[in-house]
């Protein structure tokens, strides 16, 4: 988990729709991932094949040609609920999964980029609702060390 979620996730009070998810960019993995998405009702927001989403070279193209970063699904009937996927990596799966923090809500335990991670995924679009999260991570970094 990372994004928005993992934002509120790690204490922030924020609001969000959609989920964002870092996944192993493999064959296997994402058509797993494109099985359980379509499943579950979501379908993809660009008017393209899904399954494409497991081809490399699909995804440079899109990254290259359009510009992509993510590949966003969505539930026709529900407007907010989007599903991104990370295409264009800001840091290496393998460095996130290594870093994760394990968050808890109810009975579920969600792997979700550490703090840091999230900072420096967030730097780079510099959007104000990311400036504004970077903050508030900062704040609760700074009161997590104190807690130390």
């Amino acid at each position: 988990m990372v994004g928005g979620v993992a934002t509120i996730l790690h204490g922030a009070p924020r609001m969000t729709g959609g989920l964002d998810l870092a996944v192993i960019l493999q064959k296997e993995n994402l058509l797993g991932l494109v099985g359980v998405v379509e499943r579950l009702g979501y379908r993809p927001k660009a008017p393209v094949n899904p399954k494409d989403l497991s081809d490399p070279g699909v995804r440079e193209s899109w990254k290259k040609d359009k510009g992509m970063k993510v590949f966003t699904f969505f539930h026709p009937k529900k407007p907010f609920a989007e599903v991104d996927i990370l295409i264009d990596e800001p840091i290496d799966f393998n460095g996130i999964w290594e870093r994760r923090v394990e968050c808890s809500t109810g009975n579920v335990s969600i792997p979700t980029a550490s703090i840091e991670d999230l900072i420096t995924m967030k730097r780079k679009p510099g959007r104000d609702k990311d400036l504004s999260d970077i903050a508030a991570l900062n704040r609760i970094r700074a009161l997590k060390e104190k807690e130390k």
